[in-house]
């Protein structure tokens, strides 16, 4: 198997994909009102209107209701990233801080509540499992 993609079913999906596409710089595809994706090289961030729910059966999935998922994106230099997005009035839940398996973190939340992790790897181990540059 291959994860190809992680979908976030949003009240509001033009909100929801306004914000990441500030977070990632990338331009959300709308294939139609209520789903739109934003593509990676790695995988996909797919946003979902609660309408399409319907095509899956009552009561699937309940918007802004995680408390355990965090949406991850590596980047390049996460403390410039912090800069950007603070200067834009995001709210940060932690400022960059490096976590003790070498990658340097920084959370905050979409506008769902959900978590979002903007990270860099650091430590010579880290980044060669990102198939990074020592």
């Amino acid at each position: 198997m291959n994860l190809t993609s992680l979908r976030i079913i949003t009240a509001d999906p033009k909100a929801l994909a306004a914000f990441y596409a500030a977070v990632t710089g990338i331009t959300p595809t709308w294939f139609t009102e209520d789903f739109a994706e934003l593509a990676t090289p790695s995988g996909t961030l797919a946003i979902a209107s609660t309408r399409t729910l319907a095509l899956f059966g009552e009561n699937i999935a309940r918007p802004a209701a995680n408390a355990s998922v965090i949406v991850e994106f590596i980047t390049a230099d996460v403390d410039a990233d912090f800069v950007r997005l603070a200067a834009q009035n995001f709210v940060f839940e932690q400022s960059p801080t490096t976590m003790p398996w070498g990658n340097r973190s920084a959370l905050l939340r979409d506008p769902d509540g959900n978590l979002v992790n903007l990270f860099t790897p650091v430590s010579a181990q880290a980044r060669q499992k990102f198939g990074l540059p020592a």
